[in-house]
């Protein structure tokens, strides 16, 4: 098996839900006592989330580069980062590095184009929301149409984002007023919900809805596990 180098720490709460999501992969595909072989680099989130909300992406870019070259000296042989809206960046991370870096939003359209779904609706932070890194990669590279909710439904969720899930808080409350905006989702023509952050699926779960929910988190992780355990 590969090593599978990890960008976490942003937050802790979803990369220790990667490094759990890894292990539970690899014992499934080899069995027995198999776990995987990882390496991961865990970023200070405080630092992560100051310069996210002060618009310096050109300082976040060197992080993460930096970041992904330790990962590639320490013998990683691929790269995943554990977050989809750090993906900003994932570019220019790669052309850093010569190990493959597994783009989060590749997997997801897969995943979605592999259930022959046209349209969906995307939760995540404003920042994956309201540019075109993520939405946008969906719709060139896949053909899919991408709804996103309204400016105001974005707050929410941004805010059940950073003020409650990256801290560990769950919240009987914010986890119906996400149902709720995802029924407008639905309402406007979402034929499935894409996660696209990696800690809403610890408020939100495929029990919660009838719409097939994509948890990025979990679809990462596997095609990092499939990618590790190709010959």
């Amino acid at each position: 098996m590969k090593i599978i180098g990890l960008i976490g720490g942003m937050s802790w709460e979803s990369s220790a839900e990667y490094y759990k999501l890894l292990n539970e992969f690899t014992r499934e595909k080899l069995g027995g006592w198999h776990s995987s072989r990882c390496l991961m680099y865990s970023l200070d989130f405080a630092e992560i989330e100051k310069l996210q909300h002060e618009n310096e992406w050109a300082k976040l870019t060197l992080i993460m580069i930096d970041a992904a070259k330790k990962l590639e000296a320490g013998g990683a042989e691929c790269i995943l980062i554990c977050t989809n809206t750090m993906h900003k960046m994932a570019e220019e991370v790669q052309k850093a590095v010569s190990i493959p870096l597994i783009h989060i939003a590749d997997a997801t359209g897969e995943e979605i184009k592999s259930m022959g779904l046209k349209k969906v609706g995307l939760l995540g932070t404003k920042f994956t929301l309201e540019e075109d890194f993520y939405k946008g990669r969906l719709s060139k590279k896949f053909g899919l149409e991408v709804i996103i909710p309204s400016e105001r439904d974005r707050q929410i969720i941004h805010n059940i984002i950073y003020d409650e899930l990256c801290l560990g808080k769950i919240n009987q409350i914010s986890k119906e007023k996400l149902k709720n905006i995802i029924a407008k989702l639905e309402r406007e023509g979402a034929q499935g919900i894409v996660l696209g952050c990696t800690e809403i699926p610890l408020l939100i779960k495929q029990d919660d809805l009838k719409l097939p929910i994509f948890d990025t988190a979990k679809i990462h992780v596997k095609a990092g596990v499939e990618f590790a355990l190709k010959q």
